[in-house]
C-alpha cells in the first residue's frame, strides 16, 4: 500500500498537467452538483421515517395541517387601542390566502356563561344543598320568634372546592381570564392568533406566509393606536426562520474565521505563502468532490453537515502538515524533488492513509445512527476523509512537480526546523513526567463521576432569539402552551373515549401529572344537560330567594354571577364559538377527529418532556391499539430516547472498530494498542477535566466522542512510525514529527472550533468540548505519550543489555566443545 501510493504520488510528479487537469474537472463538476445544496433544520427529519412520532405527525399534518402558529403582537398601546387594533387587523389576516383562520380572542365568556353544565349532576346537587341549607338559616334567623341555641355559623356559600374540583377542565382552562382579549395590561401588549394552512417544516411557505403577515402590518396605519404602537411577530413560523437564518449565519461567519486561522498558522508553520497554498488546494480540491457527493446522495445539509466543509478543511490540512513537512525535510536534506515526494508519500503517506482510514471507520460507525443528523453526519465525513486523501495524493505531487519545474527550492527554515528543547527535556527527565502524567491522570479520572448529561432541549436552538423570547412572553398572556400533543383519534366516540381517559390519567397522578389539560370537542360538550338543566331551574328558584343584604358584597358578586349561568340553555358542537370549533377542523374545513393535550411542563426540559410522552403514550386503550400522539415534544422525546441508548454503543463500536482496523493496517496488535493509547488516555483526562471546566454532555456534543477516538489516534501512528525507523534518533524525530503532530491537531480544532463562533448553544457546546478534547491529546501526545515511550524503550534496552551480558557470562564460563581435551601446540 506504501509503495502504491509513493508510486501514485510519483508519477503525478512526473506528469503534473493531466493530474491538476483531472483534479480540476471533478471539482468543477462538485461545484456544479453542490450549488443546489440547502440546509434543512427541521427537527422531525432528523428522525428515521419508521418511528412512530414522525409517522403520526405526517398523519397529522395530512389531517390537520399546519401545527403552531403565527403570534402577531401588537406594542405600545392602551388597553383601548389595543384591543381595536386586535379589532381592525385580525379581520384583514384572515382574509390572507394562506390563511386558515385568525384567534382574536378566547372564547371565555361562553363557557363562563355554560360553566355549570361541566359540572357533574351530584355536584350540581351539592350547590342546591347548601344554597337550600343557607336559606334555611337565614328563614330562620328572619322569624322574630326565632331563638338561637347556640352560636351555629352560617351554612358556608363558598364554591372553590368545586370550581377547585374542576380546574383543569378544558371549559374552565379556557374561560380562566377575564378579559376574553389576549391581552397584558402591565406589558402593554395584545396577541393575535393566526394558523396558516400548511406546515411550518416547510421553509419556502413559512417564509411566503409570514412575508404576507408582515407585509399586511406594514400597511397600516399604526399611528391611530397611540404614539410609539408597533408590531412584533414570533410564533411556531417566525422561529423557524430565524432559526434557519442563525444556522446559515453561524455556518458562514465559522467557515470564514477557520479558513483565515488556518492561513494564519500554516503560514506561521511553514514560513512560506506557496506552502500555504500547497496545503490548502488539494483540500479545496477533495472539498468540492465530498460536496459534489453530497448532492448527489442527501440534496441537503442538517444542522451538523452544514459545518463539515470547515469540520473537514481542519482535519485535511492535517495531512498536509505532515506530508509537505515531510517532503521539505527531505529536500533539506538533499535528495531531488521527486524522490522526496516518492518518499515522503510512500512512509507519511501511508501513515495519513492508515489515519484516514481509521477516522472514517469512526466516521461510518457513527452513521450507523438511526438519527440523521449524526448518521449524514458520520457518512459524509467518513468518505470526506478518504477523499481528501485521494486528492492530496492527486494534487499535492503534481503542484510540486510544477514548483520543482519552476525552480523553487524551500527556504531553509520551513525545510527544517530547529531541534526541540521540549525533546531534550523529555529525553533528560522522562521518568518524573511520566509519573507527574499518571499521577494527573488518576486525579482526573476521579472526576469523572461528576460528569452531567444536560437534558436541556435548549441546546437544539438559542432561547436568546428576539423571537424565542417574545415566544416565552407570548405563552404567559395566552395563559398555556401553543403547542400542545395532538392525539389521531377515528370518529367521536373514540375521540371521547381517549379525551376522557386522558382526563383520568391526569387526575389519577395529580401534581406529578405533566399534563395541563386535556380539550376535544367532546369534552367541550358534556353530557345529560336536558337533566342537569332542570336542576339549573332549581337552583335559580333558591337564588331567587336568598336574602342579599346579609351577604358580603363578594358573596352577592358570585350569586349574581351563578344566578346568570343558571339561566343558560343546553348546547351543541355546532353552539360553540367559531375559533373553538375551527381548532378541531381539519384541512379545507374538514371535520377532524382530534384530542388536544396541553402540557405542563417546560418543553425545553428533555426529562419532562419524556415524562409528558410516556404518560399520553401510556394511556389506557381499548384493545390491542396505541395512543397515535403528534407534536415536536413526541419527537423530541424520541430523539432523546434514541441519543441516550445509542450513544454507549456507537462509542463502544468505535472503539473496536479503530482498533481492528488498526491492528490489520499495521501488522500486530501491540503496535496498535500502542498507537491507541494517548487517544483512550487523553479521552479518559477529557471526561475528568469536563467538570472542572463547567462542560458538559448534551444532544448534539456527544458525538465529539467516537470523532475524537478516529481523529486523534493518527498521531500515535505518525509518530510511532518514525520512531520505529531504523536509525532513528528521538530528538530528531520529535522536533520533526512533533511539530507536524502540533499543527495537525491545532488545524483540527480550528476545523471543530470555528463552531465555537456559533450563537447556536448546541453547535457552540461541539465547538467547545472539541477544543478541549484536542488540547488535552496534544498535551498527552507530545509530553506524557512521548515520556512513556522512553521509560518503555530505556527499561527494554536495560532487559536487553542485561540478557546480553548474562550470555556474554555463561559464555565465558563454559568452554568450548572439544577444548578440554586440546593439547599444548608445539
Amino acid at each position: 500500500m506504501e509503495r502504491a501510493m509513493g508510486a501514485l504520488a510519483a508519477r503525478s510528479h512526473r506528469r503534473p498537467a493531466l493530474a491538476l487537469a483531472l483534479a480540476v474537472l471533478l471539482a468543477a463538476l462538485g461545484g456544479f452538483f453542490a450549488r443546489t445544496l440547502r440546509l434543512n433544520a427541521n427537527l422531525v427529519d432528523l428522525l428515521p421515517g419508521s418511528f412512530a412520532s414522525v409517522q403520526d405527525l405526517r398523519a397529522l399534518e395530512e389531517r390537520f395541517g399546519a401545527l403552531g402558529w403565527i403570534a402577531v403582537v401588537g406594542e405600545g398601546g392602551s388597553p383601548d387601542s389595543l384591543r381595536r387594533f386586535a379589532d381592525d387587523v385580525a379581520p384583514q389576516l384572515a382574509a390572507l390566502p394562506s390563511i386558515r383562520f385568525v384567534e382574536k380572542q378566547r372564547p371565555g365568556a361562553f363557557f363562563r356563561d355554560k360553566a355549570l353544565y361541566f359540572l357533574s349532576e351530584d355536584d350540581l346537587r351539592e350547590v342546591q344543598r347548601r344554597l337550600d341549607a343557607r336559606l334555611t338559616w337565614e328563614k330562620a334567623r328572619a322569624n322574630p320568634l326565632f331563638v338561637p341555641l347556640d352560636d351555629e355559623p352560617a351554612p358556608s356559600l363558598d364554591f372553590s372546592d368545586l370550581e377547585a374540583k374542576y380546574g383543569g377542565a378544558a371549559g374552565q382552562r379556557l374561560s380562566s381570564t377575564r378579559d376574553d382579549y389576549y391581552l397584558a395590561p402591565d406589558t402593554r401588549r395584545v396577541v393575535i392568533l393566526v394558523k396558516p394552512e400548511v406546515t411550518s417544516a416547510d421553509l419556502d411557505y413559512s417564509r411566503r406566509v409570514v412575508d404576507e403577515v408582515r407585509g399586511l402590518l406594514d400597511a397600516q396605519d399604526l399611528s391611530k393606536y397611540g404614539p410609539g404602537f408597533h408590531t412584533e411577530i414570533t410564533g411556531t413560523f417566525q422561529k423557524k426562520l430565524d432559526q434557519q437564518q442563525q444556522i446559515l449565519r453561524d455556518i458562514a461567519v465559522s467557515s470564514a474565521v477557520a479558513t483565515a486561522l488556518m492561513l494564519l498558522y500554516l503560514f506561521f508553520h511553514f514560513r512560506s505563502a506557496l506552502a500555504v497554498g500547497l496545503v490548502l488546494a488539494p483540500v479545496g480540491a477533495g472539498l468540492a468532490w465530498t460536496y459534489g457527493l453530497v448532492a448527489g446522495v442527501y440534496g441537503q445539509v442538517n444542522l451538523l453537515t452544514g459545518f463539515l466543509g470547515a469540520i473537514l478543511g481542519g482535519l485535511g490540512v492535517e495531512h498536509g502538515i505532515h506530508l509537505l513537512g515531510r517532503y521539505l525535510h527531505l529536500r533539506a536534506e538533499g535528495e531531488t524533488s521527486e524522490q522526496a515526494t516518492r518518499e515522503a508519500f510512500t512512509h507519511t503517506g501511508g501513515a495519513a492513509l492508515v489515519s484516514a482510514l481509521v477516522a472514517a471507520l469512526t466516521f461510518f460507525v457513527l452513521g450507523t445512527s438511526q438519527l440523521r443528523a449524526f448518521r449524514e453526519f458520520g457518512v459524509i465525513a467518513g468518505i470526506g476523509m478518504v477523499v481528501l486523501v485521494a486528492a492530496y495524493v492527486l494534487v499535492l505531487p503534481a503542484l510540486l512537480g510544477l514548483t520543482a519545474r519552476w525552480g523553487w527550492r524551500p527556504r531553509r527554515a520551513a525545510a527544517s526546523p530547529r531541534e526541540s528543547s521540549m525533546g531534550r527535556l523529555l529525553v533528560r527527565h522522562r521518568l518524573a513526567i511520566a509519573v507527574v502524567s499518571a499521577v494527573l491522570l488518576v486525579g482526573l479520572l476521579t472526576q469523572m463521576r461528576r460528569v452531567k448529561f444536560d437534558y436541556d432541549f435548549g441546546t437544539l436552538w438559542d432561547q436568546d432569539l428576539p423571537s424565542f423570547v417574545l415566544d416565552t412572553q407570548v405563552n404567559r398572556i395566552i395563559g398555556y402552551s401553543q403547542t400542545p400533543v395532538v392525539v389521531l383519534t377515528n370518529g367521536p366516540q373514540e375521540e371521547h373515549a381517549m379525551a376522557t381517559a386522558l382526563a383520568q390519567r391526569q387526575r389519577e397522578r395529580g401534581r406529578d401529572s405533566t399534563i395541563d389539560f386535556v380539550a376535544s370537542l367532546s369534552s367541550l360538550v358534556p353530557g345529560d344537560q336536558p337533566r342537569k338543566q332542570r336542576v339549573l331551574h332549581d337552583i335559580g328558584r333558591l337564588l331567587d330567594q336568598v336574602p342579599e343584604s346579609r351577604l358580603t358584597p363578594e358573596l352577592r358578586a358570585q350569586l349574581d354571577l351563578l344566578r346568570q349561568q343558571t339561566r343558560a340553555s343546553p348546547f351543541t358542537r355546532e353552539d360553540l364559538p367559531e375559533s373553538v370549533r375551527q381548532q378541531f377542523m381539519g384541512r379545507h374545513g374538514v371535520a377532524g377527529s382530534f384530542v388536544l393535550v396541553y402540557p405542563a411542563v417546560n418543553q425545553s426540559d428533555g426529562q419532562a418532556v419524556r415524562a409528558l410522552a410516556r404518560e399520553i403514550r401510556g394511556t389506557p386503550v381499548e384493545g390491542d391499539g396505541r395512543v397515535a400522539a403528534a407534536g415536536e415534544s413526541m419527537v423530541m422525546a424520541d430523539i432523546l430516547e434514541m441519543v441516550t441508548h445509542e450513544a454507549p454503543l456507537i462509542v463502544g463500536g468505535t472503539t473496536l472498530a479503530v482498533l481492528l482496523a488498526m491492528w490489520m493496517t499495521l501488522g500486530g496488535l501491540r503496535i496498535a494498542l500502542l498507537c491507541m493509547a494517548p487517544t483512550v488516555v487523553s479521552l479518559l483526562a477529557l471526561v475528568g477535566l469536563m467538570p472542572l471546566v463547567g462542560l458538559d454532555f448534551n444532544y448534539l456534543n456527544i458525538l465529539i466522542i467516537p470523532v475524537l477516538i478516529g481523529t486523534t489516534v493518527d498521531a500515535g501512528v505518525h509518530l510511532l512510525t518514525r520512531l520505529s525507523s531504523p536509525g532513528s534518533d528521538f530528538v530528531e524525530v520529535y522536533s520533526e514529527t512533533g511539530r507536524a503532530i502540533a499543527g495537525g491537531l491545532l488545524t483540527s480544532a480550528l476545523g471543530f472550533g470555528a463552531l465555537f463562533l456559533a450563537k447556536h448553544p448546541g453547535l457552540n457546546s461541539i465547538g467547545v468540548l472539541a477544543c478541549v478534547g484536542f488540547a488535552t491529546n496534544l498535551l498527552v501526545m507530545l509530553v506524557a505519550f512521548p515520556a512513556l515511550l522512553l521509560v518503555l524503550s530505556q527499561r527494554k534496552r536495560r532487559k536487553r543489555r542485561a540478557e546480553m551480558d548474562t550470555a556474554a557470562k555463561e559464555r565465558s564460563a563454559t568452554p568450548p566443545p572439544g577444548h578440554e581435551h586440546a593439547t599444548p601446540m608445539r
